[in-house]
């Protein structure tokens, strides 16, 4: 379809049309792209008894930037402009925490999506504190997902080691949370 659409581009140019009531023609359209050039516009719209045209400057999305013509006239590619090539920001190097699974016990992670907190409401004590002996099925925070409070409870028992995420964050699904050494 673009090779047919060159073909009748190439022959609009070999004989001129009358340029009122008609179609762009592609001298037309190359002319106003050059005239655009030298200027900060970056969009033209022209209608031409009723047939449209538009013309777009700058990078798209797709990298080509292409004249539409509305009323069936052809598409006609414009000069393809060159890919920004920039060089990601090295990130500053990090030192490596020790993950929770690297430590001797038991990790209790995330089973859904939500916000991690550490006690009931905002003004009641934390369910659990690093120290603190906990037993299989003891409550050790609440994940809120969708305006529900899901009771995250212990698997074992034991002492909790750690608590691995700070209170009011959000957590994704299979996120350690604590950590937890048999006693």
């Amino acid at each position: 379809m673009a090779k047919r659409a060159m073909q009748q581009a190439e022959g609009a140019k070999e004989t001129p049309r009358e340029t009122s009531g008609s179609a762009f023609t592609l001298d037309e359209v190359k002319a106003l792209v050059e005239v655009l050039e030298g200027t900060d516009v970056t969009s033209l719209a022209w209608d031409r008894s009723g047939h449209k045209l538009r013309i777009r400057r700058g990078v798209p999305a797709a990298g080509v930037a292409q004249v539409v013509h509305h009323a069936s006239a052809p598409v006609v590619p414009l000069a393809v402009a060159p890919p920004v090539l920039t060089a990601p920001a090295s990130p500053a190097p990090a030192q490596a925490a020790p993950k929770a699974s690297d430590k001797p016990g038991f990790v209790i992670t995330a089973p859904l999506v939500g916000t991690f907190y550490r006690s009931p409401s905002p003004e009641a004590q934390a369910f659990v504190d690093v120290g603190t002996v906990v037993k299989k099925g003891q409550v050790l925070c609440i994940v809120e997902a969708m305006k529900l409070m899901n009771e995250i409870e212990a698997e074992v028992s034991g002492r909790v080691a750690e608590i691995l995420v700070q209170n009011a964050t959000p957590v994704e699904f299979g996120q350690p949370l604590f950590r937890i050494e048999s006693i």
